[in-house]
């Protein structure tokens, strides 16, 4: 189940939104067949297993990661694969909150006389696949929030110059969270302020570039929170041509937008963007895997509604002084009990910073 799990990481950039799953077959102790879903509407994990395995499979025993599926979506069904050429038993890691599935690929192989279990290493394959199975389980995306300070907690100078505060490696470490996520979200401030176009910028890749060519890689939807409805088609955003989506309280024709810029409507709350209401309409589209990358106001806004289920810290070794802008914008608090609690995942250096992977207690 460990080699399955690590060849499901080959489609760590590119399965989006599908799950990534790795399958192994094995036969009297040798491996004969492993393979890994790669992208939407290819074959899955298991039927490259299958094909490498060839007449071998019969009464073999399979390792997947995820429940085989046992619905016709782009690709047939695994489970009924699994049954054709006649496996054992199969193992799967996880089993699959798709409404689709939720056990009847299990249910379906134990039909057919296949020996089935499940819970195999089942806490690291689930880190495989956290926003699908989040989505699935709740209607929501996983969203992973990513902030940059010095190490005195300073995002940016009281002017607003914030570039750069963490050094070339961490930026680039950023380009694969944007690589692997479905969307990127941030607000009108930072379209406005920073430029920002919320590409993942391939030259930064690193040795992934290498791996995943520009024209293989995909860009993820870029999403803006802008209730005011400040954002116009001549700002930096709007000169990549990859799909955005504008979050406002009100759709306008007034301007001539680009035809990769759509518009969506989505309910107030206290006069502003209703945020729950906003990622449940990402969930929606499928979009699973959020990345938070916004100001100090936006980002302390969706940790204070307990919107964010991790956190990720790049902290520079600089001292920026008291007069900076903070982490995030959150209420004051009068008892330390009312402070929302992290559990530390991974801390590992990124160039010359540190890098901070939190998941918050309620999620």
């Amino acid at each position: 189940m460990a080699l399955a799990i690590k060849l499901a990481k080959q489609g760590h950039y590119t399965t989006s939104p599908n799950p990534r799953v790795g399958c192994v077959i094995v036969k009297s102790g040798q491996i004969i067949g492993q393979g890994a879903h790669l992208k939407a509407g290819t074959p899955h994990a298991e039927v490259h297993a299958l094909r490498e395995a060839g007449e071998q499979a019969r009464g073999a025993t399979a390792y997947v990661t995820l429940e085989p599926c046992s619905h016709f979506g782009r690709t047939p069904p695994c489970a009924q694969a699994l049954i054709d050429n006649g496996l054992a038993k199969v193992i799967a890691a996880n089993v699959d909150p798709n409404p689709q599935v939720a056990g009847r690929g299990l249910d379906m192989l134990a039909a057919a006389g296949i020996e089935t279990a499940y819970g195999l290493l089942a806490n690291e394959a689930e880190q495989l696949n956290q926003g699908f199975l989040k989505l699935m389980r709740t209607q929501m995306p996983y969203v992973r929030c990513k902030l940059a300070a010095s190490l005195d907690g300073q995002t940016a100078m009281a002017s607003g110059e914030s570039q750069w505060i963490t050094s070339p490696e961490a930026r680039k470490d950023v380009q694969r969270l944007r690589a692997q996520s479905c969307a990127v979200l941030t607000g009108a401030d930072s379209v406005l302020m920073d430029g920002a176009k919320m590409t993942v910028r391939h030259q930064e890749l690193g040795s992934l570039a290498s791996d995943y060519p520009a024209e293989v890689l995909r860009q993820p939807v870029r999403v803006v929170i802008d209730g005011q409805q400040r954002l116009t088609p001549d700002l930096p955003m709007f000169e990549s041509p990859h799909p955005v989506i504008l979050l406002r309280t009100k759709v306008e024709n007034e301007q001539d937008w680009p035809h990769f810029v759509s518009q969506v409507a989505i309910k107030e709350h206290d006069g502003k963007i209703d945020l729950a209401a906003a990622l449940a309409y990402l969930g929606t589209l499928g979009l699973n895997d959020i990345l938070l990358e916004s100001g100090q106001r936006l980002a302390g806004a969706f940790i204070e509604q307990n919107l964010v289920d991790e956190l990720i810290l790049y902290q520079a070794p600089k001292l920026m002084g008291v007069d900076g802008k903070g982490l995030c914008a959150m209420p004051s608090i009068t008892k330390l009990k009312q402070a929302k609690a992290l559990n530390i995942r991974d801390v590992t250096m990124v160039g010359t910073d540190l890098k901070v992977t939190a998941q918050f207690a309620n999620s």
